[in-house]
């Protein structure tokens, strides 16, 4: 017989078992959190040393667990003895997903340095900000983010370790390549962690469409990690007698960005921490996809609803043996229900996933999966999970009862400490060790998370975070625009898409093309405007003068 969900996660989580759970207070607020749980990341890396089992897989690369903690002790000596990095110093990566990212990740955060994840795609004016703000050491990164970060680089004094660079290929000032700056065979230095050490910034952003470095400790990180593997064993353990696994053995395929929290923690750290297999793809594509999953024994997809249509959709999908998948979802945005029914009788064993995380939470969050996610379809999962409490909040942040809608607030120990030199900000978004997520939703009488809306002025597209204030603030620099609004469509592949609505100033035109052309190099192309309305007419506003945006998609775009 299956277990309902509480005897599972009490199997998992009881005394001696692996995942026990016992009660913590730090500061006042009192957690859930893994006995067992490793007390710093390096402590991870470390186990994974003398292991010659296949860890990274990317294009004909293999890597194994072995040859990435040498790599990685070269570099981490490199950083030490070249960079004069020190314990506490930040260093960014900014390269697309290759085996090097892995190894700049254990490198930093073996010694104690923070890594700052830059997004790959950004322009060269948004690499500026944060390399500024987070007041970089050093910055690692492959030719095209060399190409953009270059002058933010040398205006701020910051040298570059440039990954996979042509040997030919001429360096800039304070630009070395890779080989020419790692010493193999070198230990890695020593250095003094704790559960405390500040491990990652990863960039956010606000409503004011300025981005904020999210701090994350070793400690929360690593509670995160055994989270991902907790849940995972209590849908184990809740199989019914006719569902069993693939019998492969676990391996993840990333088609995410290793920037991004979900790529770093819950697949990448957890094939670390595990020892599992991670097969890197070097863009998106479907076909692509399909051929490694069948060639490697693919067990988990993890990635945005996008990723699952396309999978689904692609004319070579009944070509290739895709019965390895055990697990077939994400998160990062809304899976329509229709998506859920297609994943659930497409793959012979792979089930529909979803995971409601966020940056502040190190990806981790209620998750839904198999039966309870194809009856409740439009819940993002069960509350509480074994380390997060859940509450829904009124506007005088009082708790709401079930089926009452409230804005969404989580406690747990994988949050963030704060925000990277904002007190304010981490004041406002954590109070007494809750996150307010932005998002509105209610809990219904079995436990199950709705999702709503969001408070925050923010579009997901296709797993990225739009916020509306930045493509707006790029807008308005356009000579012709009197006002511009910025707002989300529903989009069945992407999830939804980016729409705006203008008022040009009178005498003035624009077209849409001039608009997507103006807004090229200011904004990343994700950001870019899909759906654009023009008027003549003032865009509708409430009695405080603020847009009424939900009002827009109807007016504009039915």
């Amino acid at each position: 017989m299956a277990l309902s969900m509480q005897e599972a996660i009490a199997a998992v989580t009881a005394p001696g078992q692996p995942f026990e759970v016992q009660l913590v207070q730090v500061d006042g607020v009192t957690n859930r959190v893994f006995k067992n749980a490793p007390a710093n990341l390096r402590d991870i890396f470390d186990m994974a040393r003398g292991i010659d089992a296949s860890f990274l897989v990317y294009e004909d690369e293999e890597w194994s667990f072995s040859e990435v903690m040498s790599e990685a002790d070269a570099l981490a000596y490199a950083l030490v003895h070249h960079y004069g990095v020190r314990v506490g110093d930040r260093v960014g990566i900014a390269m697309r997903n290759l085996p090097e990212w892995t190894v700049s990740f254990a490198a930093i955060l073996s010694i104690g340095a923070i890594s700052v994840s830059l997004n790959a795609w950004w322009t060269e004016e948004e690499l500026e900000y944060a390399i500024n703000d987070a007041g970089l050491k050093v910055l690692i990164a492959d030719t095209e983010r060399i190409t953009r970060a270059q002058g933010p680089c040398q205006r701020a004094g910051v040298p570059i370790l440039g990954v996979r660079l042509d040997e030919l290929q001429p360096l800039g000032p304070h630009v070395e390549r890779w080989n020419d700056v790692l010493v193999r065979d070198v230990p890695m230095p020593e250095v003094a962690l704790t559960a405390d050490t500040d491990a990652t910034i990863l960039y956010t952003s606000g409503t004011t469409g300025f981005p904020k470095g999210a701090v994350s400790t070793h400690g929360a990180i690593c509670q995160a990690i055994m989270a991902f593997t907790a849940n995972a064993s209590v849908t184990d353990s809740r199989r019914g007698p006719t569902e069993s696994g693939s019998g492969q053995a676990p391996c993840f395929i990333l088609i995410v960005p290793l920037f991004h929290v979900t790529g770093c923690i819950p697949v990448m750290m957890s094939c670390f921490t595990w020892h599992f297999k991670l097969v890197m793809m070097h863009r998106w594509e479907p076909e692509r996809a399909l051929q490694l999953i069948e060639r490697h024994g693919v067990t988990a997809f993890v990635g945005v609803p996008t990723q699952a249509w396309d999978l689904v959709e692609s004319p070579h999908f009944p070509h290739y043996d895709t019965s390895s998948l055990t697990a077939v979802g994400g998160g990062g945005a809304p899976a329509p229900p229709t998506l859920v029914a297609r994943v659930e009788n497409s793959f012979a064993k792979g089930r529909p996933s979803l995971g409601y995380g966020m940056t502040e939470t190190n990806a981790y969050g209620p998750g839904n999966y198999g039966d309870d996610y194809v009856s409740n379809p439009t819940s993002t999962g069960r509350t509480p999970t074994i380390v997060m409490d859940v509450e829904i909040r009124d506007k005088d942040l009082v708790p709401l009862a079930p089926n009452q809608s409230g804005e969404i607030w989580l406690k747990s120990p994988t949050l963030i400490r704060g925000y990277w030199n904002r007190p304010d900000d981490t004041a406002t978004a954590i109070v007494d060790g809750w996150v307010r997520t932005g998002d509105i939703g209610h809990v219904d009488e079995d436990g199950f998370l709705y999702i709503e809306d969001r408070v925050k002025d923010m579009i997901i597209r296709a797993g990225e975070n739009v916020y509306s204030a930045e493509v707006e603030s790029a807008i308005y620099e356009q000579p012709a625009v009197y006002e511009a609004a910025v707002f989300g469509l529903p989009h069945e592949r992407l999830g939804e898409e980016v729409a705006c609505a203008v008022m040009l100033k009178p005498g003035t035109t624009l077209s849409e093309d001039e608009l997507r052309t103006h807004l090229v190099g200011r904004l990343a192309n994700f950001m870019i405007p899909t759906r654009v309305a023009f008027t003549n007419e003032p865009l509708p506003r409430n009695a405080a003068g603020k847009f009424l945006k939900r009002e827009m998609p109807k007016r504009y775009f039915d």
